[in-house]
């Protein structure tokens, strides 16, 4: 039996859009660690490997349900998730492309230097943070001096 490539995989995967930014797909945010046909007495089983963006994160099953959802949809039976702790993600993982899609939606993508660059809104850089902790764990709230308009900043992990 002929099965779709891991290149084809990885492109549905990559439509998948993460549960609490739906902007960003999976791939994009960078969980998706492998995607793998292993051989078995059964047959072959797809294999996809997924590190969460925090051990706790409260959306873990329902990217799970989502990712067998949108395999077993385009016919994928055998299917297997892995969830892969170490090493533990990091928002160096998000793609050059889901970074540039948060900063489109409003949410300054996050920066080595541990705050945004500038604001997602006006592009201003007179910025001060407001809280520590923002719409989602992952994220802080920040607010821009020049436009007055308050922004999630994905932090730094």
């Amino acid at each position: 039996m002929t099965h779709p490539s891991t290149d084809t995989i990885w492109d549905w995967l990559d439509q998948v859009p993460d549960p609490e930014i739906p902007v960003i797909s999976l791939v994009d945010l960078g969980i998706i660690r492998d995607v793998e046909w292993v051989k078995s007495e059964d047959g072959d089983e797809l294999k996809i490997t997924v590190t969460p963006t925090y051990s706790g994160c409260p959306a873990t099953r329902i990217i799970n349900q989502d990712i067998e959802t949108a395999l077993r949809k385009r016919g994928i039976d055998r299917l297997s998730l892995h969830r892969q702790l170490s090493p533990a993600w990091t928002t160096d993982w998000l793609s050059e492309k889901g970074a540039a899609k948060l900063e489109k939606f409003g949410i300054a993508p996050p920066s080595p230097k541990g705050q945004p660059e500038r604001c997602p809104n006006c592009g201003g850089h007179d910025l001060e943070k407001t809280s520590q902790f923002g719409s989602t764990p992952c994220k802080a709230l920040w607010r821009c001096k020049s436009c007055l308009e308050p922004f999630d900043y994905f932090k730094c992990i």
